[in-house]
């Protein structure tokens, strides 16, 4: 446990007074506000840490899907609360994976849990379960925590290979979010039409019940940078991440 920075409490941001009432101390603030910030840095990827409205690649998308995600992450509480979420489809190199970090990363700063996983890389961790040994995370451990936390953001939806079994199992997650009123972020390249082709329409039916659409097409602006730009950001995550990576 870290001393505290004003000497006043043992570093667990309480004191303990007369009749061992305890009372908060003037450090506990800066404790809180330094888990936030250790929560967001343990989930959200390095590349999108810093990402804000106020800054490119956001500050130069469209206004009216920009401030239509300002407003959710303004109501973050009741929008999970409700089980409402976004969903954002368009063209490549857009920015919908920036504004879906923004939106994770409110959430988890608000005290929220949240999971982050592109597409490819959760069935092949859905996969691995099934080859589970004695002490490692069974499929059923995994599928409880992604039905439960707070908010689950799904990257690239649709550019897994379409099969039986991904079928199966992405209607079961969805599904059971959607009964259970829990919400869902979703990044896709394909409108609703095409998601229907690639996923199938049950399951595109429940998303667009539960999320609302926020469309983004424009050129890739990741080919606007010149050399000496910074890298924009991605659309897709190499590795399975946030709370569920254990």
């Amino acid at each position: 446990m870290d001393p505290c920075p004003i000497g006043a409490c043992d570093g667990s941001g309480w004191i303990l007074g007369p009749e061992d009432v305890a009372r908060p101390c003037e450090c506990r603030e800066r404790l809180i506000m330094r888990a936030r910030s250790r929560g967001v840095a343990s989930v959200i990827p390095a590349r999108y840490r810093s990402v804000s409205f106020d800054q490119p690649p956001v500050a130069q998308m469209d206004d009216v899907v920009v401030q239509r995600v300002r407003g959710y992450c303004d109501q973050i509480d009741r929008m999970l609360s409700e089980g409402r979420g976004l969903w954002f489809f368009g063209d490549a190199g857009t920015g919908k994976t920036s504004l879906a970090m923004l939106v994770s990363k409110r959430a988890l700063e608000t005290g929220h849990s949240v999971a982050i996983y592109s597409l490819p890389k959760l069935l092949a961790r859905i996969r691995r379960t099934f080859d589970a040994e004695a002490g490692e995370q069974s499929y059923d451990q995994l599928f409880t925590r992604l039905t439960t936390v707070d908010l689950l953001h799904l990257d690239d939806l649709g550019a897994e290979h379409k099969t039986d079994w991904v079928l199966e199992q992405l209607y079961a997650l969805v599904n059971e979010r959607y009964e259970s009123q829990r919400s869902v972020v979703v990044t896709t390249n394909h409108d609703e039409d095409e998601l229907k082709l690639k996923i199938g329409e049950r399951i595109v039916s429940r998303l667009a019940e539960m999320c609302s659409p926020q469309p983004l097409f424009g050129p890739d602006n990741r080919w606007q940078q010149g050399p000496d730009d910074p890298p924009a950001a991605t659309s897709s995550r190499g590795s399975v991440l946030g709370a569920l990576d254990h």
